[in-house]
Formats: structure tokens, sequence, C-alpha cells
């Protein structure tokens, strides 16, 4: 009997890493879709009782007078019964909720079941709250894909919308690709695609004018390695750091080495504090043929090298690359989230160089 219970032992023993893996994953998916479930029940209530609000409050005599009135009532009755989470502002939001979102909905409203309202079961109300604070119907709906699309916490969320996301990818594009970010979010066809400027690095914690190297910059971009590929953006991922290339007995160290999963090809950056050179751009591009030649496999894309740098002459870059080059770009940084001055400035300045470009192509 003991042999029989210490075989029984031994076989659960040798079996349980795999059975074990497979019920936890199968109870982590059920919580999650049961916290999916809630998050989504929770944001259509809220919907419909913005509706209703908003319904009781036409009805009423003195819109005004009357709406604040109701409000204030609701919001004590709810309280009474339900506990906190019924504010007068709260309300308020709930009602705000339903004006922004109906004209998308309402059609889909009249469907017999209200979960077939469009609102993305990864999104939670703290989300929406935080959409709704974008004016703009077309942009608010490319960082509600967004969100959705790549799982945004709600401060990723409220991170991407103060360092204006949309406006710096939408910089260098015709009012075509435009309208397309609106309304499928963010889709990489191109390396120009993936790349966008400034990149916002305010993430790793440098004040103005505080006193810094490369090699201080790339230590803090690899401590913040998360925040730094959400910056970068989708299909980012990490190979490593000062990758050593050996060619006929020289050493050589790019600074970091990507590989994008969605263009399939090695991104190469270089960090420089100040100025970009044309010996950067130089050393950059031994960089990107190096890897071309020697290590990217048949099925690989061209590798595309990046030159992060604190400031940039546009004329050295243009002239020091090849005129049809498609694999080199230069991308200012900056350490803190821009004001709308500083980021229309800057994008003003793009347009600009892009518009002079297509005449000089013509």
């Amino acid at each position: 009997m003991k042999e029989t219970t210490h075989s029984v032992q031994n076989a659960i023993q040798q079996n349980f890493d795999p059975i074990y893996q497979a019920v936890s994953d199968l109870v982590r998916q059920a919580r999650t879709n049961v916290l999916k479930s809630v998050n989504h029940e929770q944001v259509l209530a809220y919907w419909h009782i913005g509706r209703k609000i908003v319904e009781e409050e036409q009805a009423g005599s003195d819109r005004a007078e009357y709406g604040k009135r109701l409000l204030d009532v609701l919001s004590e009755k709810l309280t009474t019964e339900f506990g906190r989470g019924f504010s007068s502002g709260t309300l308020r939001g709930f009602r705000q909720f339903y004006l922004t979102y109906k004209d998308r909905i309402c059609s889909e409203a009249r469907s017999e079941s209200h979960n077939q309202l469009s609102f993305d079961p990864n999104l939670s109300w703290t989300h929406y709250k935080i959409l709704m604070r974008e004016a703009r119907p077309d942009v608010r709906r490319f960082y509600e894909i967004e969100a959705a699309k790549h799982y945004w916490s709600t401060p990723q969320l409220d991170r991407q919308m103060g360092a204006f996301l949309f406006e710096r990818l939408s910089a260098s594009k015709d009012e075509a690709s435009v309208l397309a970010l609106a309304n499928e979010g963010h889709v990489i066809r191109r390396p120009e695609d993936a790349l966008k400027e400034p990149l916002i690095l305010d993430f790793l914690g440098y004040k103005s004018h505080q006193s810094y190297t490369e090699t201080d910059l790339e230590t803090a971009i690899i401590s913040h390695l998360q925040d730094f590929l959400l910056e970068l953006g989708s299909g980012f991922a990490f190979i490593g750091r000062q990758k050593r290339l050996t060619i006929e007995g020289d050493h050589f160290y790019p600074d970091l080495v990507f590989y994008h999963v969605l263009l399939k090809c090695y991104v190469i950056i270089e960090l420089k504090t100040g100025a970009a050179t044309h010996g950067d751009m130089g050393q950059l591009l031994m960089y990107v043929n190096y890897y071309d030649r020697a290590l990217k496999r048949h099925d690989d894309g061209p590798t595309i090298g990046l030159l992060l740098c604190a400031n940039k002459n546009d004329a050295v870059v243009k002239y020091t690359l090849p005129e049809n080059n498609q694999q080199i770009f230069a991308k200012k940084y900056q350490l803190h989230l821009p004001t709308e001055a500083e980021l229309s400035a800057e994008l003003s300045r793009e347009i600009k160089i892009i518009e002079e470009k297509l005449t000089h192509d013509e």
C-alpha cells in the first residue's frame, strides 16, 4: 500500500508543473475575463444613466435649474441606497459620457442587447474619463483605438495624450493618412511610420539643464526600458545594449539594438546628447550596413538606423545620407513633456522641411 502511495506521489510530482501551469492559466484568464466583463457592464450602465439624465432634463421646464436640482436629488437618493460613487459631479460625468459618445452609439443602441454597444472591454470607466478630455472626436477615437489595442493602463493613456502622440505621428502625413490614423489607429507599414519626433523621455527623470553623458542617458533608458518601449511605439523588441561588432580586429559598440516585429528588421539606435554630426551619421550608416550584410536573415527587412539626438542640423543630415535613403533617420528627443506652443513650433518646422523636400523632388 505504501509503495502504491509513494508511486502515485512520484507520478504527480513528475507531471505536476504542466498541469499546474495549465490550471493556473485558466484561473488567471477567468479572472481577467470577469474583470473585463465587470468593467464593460459598468461602462454600459454609466452610458445608460447619462442617457436617462439627459432625457429627463429635456423634459424639464427650466432646463438649467431643473437639471441641477435633478442631479442633486438623484445623487442623494442613490448614495443612500448604494453608497459612495454617485456624487453630483460623478453624475455630470455620466451625462457628459452619453453626450460625448451618443452619435457613435445611438444606432447600435436600438439593438435588442445593449451588450452590442461599441465599447471595448479592455477599457474601463477611468479610461473613458481621460478620453473625454479630448474635444476632437477623431483624435479621441485614435487614442481609444490605441489604448484598447495595446492594453494601455490609465496612466499610460494619460501620458500619451499629454505627450501629444497623435500630433507627433500625424505631423508628416497627408490628409488621407491622418484620417486613417484617426479611424484605424497607428498602423505601421514603412520605417517612417514606426518613428516619431520628438521622442519624449520625461520618464528618465532628468531636470532642465542637468548635465549628463551619453552613457548616463543609455543607462537611464535601460533602467526605464518599459517606458522607453511604450514611447517608441508598437512592434519594438529589445535585443541588447553595446553589442560588440568586430570588423577585421576593430571593435564597435552600437548603443541600443532592437528588432521590429512588424517590419521584421533590426533597429539600431545611437544616442547623442548634443547636435548630430556627419560623423555620427556615418558611424550609424556603418552599423546598418554591417547588420544588413553580416547579421540579418534572408527574410529580414533592411536594417533601420536611428540617431536619437538633442538637436540636429537637417542640412547636415540631408547631405550626409544618400538621396534615396530610407533606412537612416535622425530624430530629436526632449526630456520633458512639450507645451502646445513648443509642439506646434516643432511640427511646423518638420512640415516645412517635408514640403521643401517634396518641392525639390518635383
